[in-house]
């Protein structure tokens, strides 16, 4: 149920996009809406109607390469796509700064399907006819998806001109940023490694303090041939500063490389958490204790 709520919320958004922004203020779209939007510029064509009429077109060719699910989604889809731009239609004036009106279409169309995606299905268009491509020549997906996208967009110059199709230009690129971000979250994680002699006390103190797992793999120094251990750890950016703290107060020699990531999920990862000040006077503890153990 909670995968049709994000479908008929992300289609809802990005027909607000189409409707409200692109169309008053002459952007195109990727996809077949962008060219339902080329067709209503050139020869007034509806685009409810056009995105209707060539999506279920392209669905009842590509039903037999499609996922089962995806196909039940898509036929909810593409329709209540066009219900929402067929009522929304010339509810809306132009906005007076195109920069504005394609960072608007942008920032909508993102959101739109950034949760359709997130629900499984798809808009239909030219991610169909990808998935088709794909089955019969072996054409990689995205590839071919982006050259589709892109023929439409260029093909605008012809159409909105060439200062408009830049905006649309500007729109998808804004667009892709925040479907990614709906995806993937707007908080960035980080894969940090961390070299130490004393390894195990920083590990400790990073699975006390942080909640994070961490991960010893052993290699050996490539200009002596010593055995040397690296620590292997995921934690919040927000976290970053705690982590360097801890590991400062541990050992103040340590090498530590850190890596930005997409996306990390599950585990120890979810139950992380943030230190108190009191955590770094036990850190130093903990140095103090393994460093009595190695004299000893």
């Amino acid at each position: 149920m909670k995968e049709y709520g994000f479908m008929i919320l992300g289609t809802f958004f990005f027909a607000f996009s189409v409707a409200i922004f692109a169309m008053p203020n002459g952007l195109a779209e990727g996809g077949i809406p962008g060219l339902a939007l080329l067709l209503y510029y050139s020869i007034g064509w509806s685009p409810s109607f056009v995105t209707l009429l060539a999506n279920g077109l392209i669905l009842l060719i590509g039903y037999r390469y499609l996922p089962r699910t995806m196909i039940v989604k898509s036929i909810v889809t593409i329709p209540l796509f066009s219900l929402f731009l067929y009522v929304l239609e010339d509810k809306s004036g132009p906005v007076h700064d195109p920069l504005l009106a394609a960072l608007y279409t942008g920032v909508f169309t993102g959101i739109g399907f950034g949760f359709v995606f997130r629900s499984g299905s798809t808009t239909g268009g030219s991610s169909t006819i990808a998935r088709m491509v794909n089955h019969k020549l072996g054409w990689e997906l995205t590839g071919t998806n982006f050259v589709l996208d892109a023929a439409i967009v260029v093909g605008g110059i012809f159409v909105i001109g060439p200062v408009q199709t830049l905006y649309t230009v500007v729109a998808l690129f804004i667009g892709k940023k925040v479907t990614d971000y709906v995806l993937e979250g707007f908080e960035s994680k980080k894969v940090v490694h961390i070299f130490s002699s004393s390894y195990e006390a920083v590990a400790k103190s990073v699975r006390t303090n942080l909640g994070a797992h961490t991960t010893i793999l052993q290699g050996k120094n490539d200009e002596n041939g010593m055995d040397e251990h690296l620590i292997y750890v995921s934690v919040s950016k927000q976290q970053l500063f705690y982590l360097k703290k801890l590991i400062r107060d541990v050992d103040e020699n340590a090498f530590t490389v850190v890596h930005t990531v997409k996306d990390v999920s599950g585990g120890s990862f979810s139950k992380a958490h943030y230190p108190t000040q009191k955590t770094f006077s036990s850190a130093k503890k903990e140095k103090q204790y393994y460093k009595n153990q190695a004299e000893e």
